[in-house]
């Protein structure tokens, strides 16, 4: 007789030191994206992009700060980085479907952290912001590759790299075939 026995692993196991680690390169690669872009497109100063971030919390009057008010939006946006750092490594060390692909599982968090950050944080926010159907096309497939590249992407393949034969290990002592 042939019994075919599945278990249920447990969730994969990080160590906090990749996860900060994570944190910090996917924020620093984020916010000097976001200082470039702002550079480019309007040729000022790309330290007031951190004004803009702390209107998200206090307001319009954010965007008038000094130096306080920058190393508070600096403090705002590796919150939010290290948040969305956390999150990733939490669902992937809960769902399966977050394994297959790298290269799939980053565009889709990036595409992820857009939706949630443009449909939900900054309309919620303080900080001057246009209504979504506003916003167009172009601005919304820059941002939106922004954040695949800087932040998805990174996870993904940080996780690959760290955890690459995770689906080896899981056949290997999940999957037993017994006989008798």
């Amino acid at each position: 007789m042939l019994m075919l026995v599945i278990s249920t692993p447990a969730p994969v196991k990080f160590p906090l030191q990749l996860i900060f680690f994570s944190g910090l390169l996917v924020g620093t690669l984020d916010i000097l994206s976001a200082f470039t872009d702002y550079y480019i497109a309007s040729g000022k100063n790309p330290l007031l992009v951190l004004l803009y971030v702390a209107s998200g919390a206090i307001g319009k009057s954010a965007l008038s700060g000094g130096a306080g008010t920058m190393l508070m939006g600096l403090l705002f946006h590796y919150f939010i980085a290290f948040t969305f750092t956390i999150l990733f490594f939490w669902l992937y060390a809960r769902t399966s479907l977050l394994h297959g692909n790298w290269i799939i599982t980053g565009i889709g968090y990036g595409i992820f952290i857009w939706l949630i950050m443009n449909l939900i944080v900054v309309q919620l926010s303080g900080a001057p912001h246009a209504p979504i159907a506003a916003l167009k096309a172009g601005k919304i497939a820059k941002s939106a590759l922004i954040l695949i590249c800087m932040i998805g992407l990174p996870l993904s393949f940080i996780v690959r790299k760290y955890k690459p034969n995770i689906f080896l290990e899981k056949d290997s002592n999940d999957l037993q075939t017994l006989s008798s």
